[in-house]
């Protein structure tokens, strides 16, 4: 069992049961895990903070601290992977291991910040979330899952829909904020994983690359079949890629 708690974080308009199947599969496997939900999300308060990541990150520090954790291996996906960024900014000695899915190190153009506050403006809009979210939530899953999955489109579908739309505005706005990360990654020595679905059609795989390229100690695993969320996707494949990346931590068995 790794002595190392490992903490997932969730994708923007998810929250940490998107990771019911790989945590249930890492405990099983020995693994000390930890699902959190992050602001605004799940059973999260969004409180009254202005949107900044630096807030979710600071979140994350003094959840470990609740839970005695000094150190944890960092293993976020798309929004989440934005939070793991900005926790290595404030927290860098607190981090063990990194696992990113779904995220680019960079920060967004202006015309994607510019989408995103559009994004943040309609969404607290009755009608114009209802188009919103119907027009992008199938984005979030690849063309196999779309095609064949149909169940795993409708569970994702269903959390997004749920999600208060004041938070799904604040994060968008928190990540449109985001600093460039390369730097960050450039200076992580701990030992990283990137995990890319081969169908993700919001993060390409040249920027996944890029983010394994730029980690010292980065490797990338591309994932068949799955789109922007291979934790819902293809649990079984991403639960192999952490554990087999968890041994080669090569933190002390219990």
């Amino acid at each position: 069992m790794s002595a190392v708690p490992v903490v997932l974080l969730h994708a923007l308009s998810l929250h940490a049961g998107m990771w019911r199947e790989p945590a249930d599969a890492l405990r099983a496997q020995g693994h000390q895990v930890l699902a959190v939900d992050q602001r605004g999300f799940g059973t999260a308060p969004l409180g009254s903070d202005a949107p900044s990541l630096d807030t979710v990150a600071d979140d994350l520090a003094r959840t470990l601290d609740r839970h005695g954790t000094d150190r944890a291996v960092l293993v976020g996906s798309s929004m989440g992977g934005y939070t793991a960024m900005a926790f290595l900014r404030r927290h860098p000695d607190r981090v063990a291991g990194l696992a990113l899915l779904a995220a680019r190190a960079t920060a967004d153009s202006p015309e994607a910040a510019a989408q995103r506050h559009r994004f943040a403006d309609l969404v607290r809009q009755d009608e114009p979330r209802r188009q919103l979210l119907a027009r992008t939530t199938p984005l979030l899953v690849g063309a196999s899952t779309r095609a064949r999955r149909p169940e795993v489109l409708a569970r994702v579908r269903a959390d997004v829909e749920a999600a208060d739309p004041a938070a799904l505005a604040w994060a968008q706005r928190a990540i449109a904020a985001r600093p460039d990360s390369t730097d960050v990654l450039r200076a992580t020595p701990v030992p990283a994983l990137v995990i890319a679905g081969e169908e993700d059609e919001l993060v390409t795989a040249a920027e996944a690359e890029q983010v394994a390229a730029t980690l010292p100690g980065g490797r990338l695993v591309t994932v068949p079949g799955a789109g922007h969320l291979p934790p819902v996707e293809t649990p079984e494949a991403v639960t192999g890629a952490l554990h087999a990346f968890l041994g080669e931590i090569g933190a002390p068995a219990w």
